[in-house]
């Protein structure tokens, strides 16, 4: 696995953009200068992020979110740990 966050990621399950390893790592999100931990997806090429307006839900249960535009930073909050077949070769 690579340092550099993807360009594209949500954490909606239903999502294109979902992956389940790259979450479990942690996403760190600096946009518009602010780091944020309400982010349910962002786009950095793109430049905007995706949020939770408040508790809204819509009529399946899921909440409601807004796109705000600006510039997107993204970071992996825990670092990637070895793989398995690197390890193997060492020994």
């Amino acid at each position: 696995m690579s340092d550099t966050p993807p360009d594209h990621l949500s954490t909606n399950p239903r999502s294109p953009h979902f992956d389940m390893d790259v979450l479990q790592r942690g996403i760190g999100i600096r946009f518009k200068g602010r780091e944020r931990n309400d982010v349910e997806e962002y786009s950095i090429s793109e430049g905007w992020i995706r949020v939770a307006a408040g508790k809204t839900r819509d009529r399946h249960g899921n909440p409601l979110t807004i796109k705000l535009s600006g510039p997107v930073e993204a970071w992996f909050q825990n670092p990637a740990e070895p793989s398995e077949e690197k390890s193997a070769d060492a020994e």
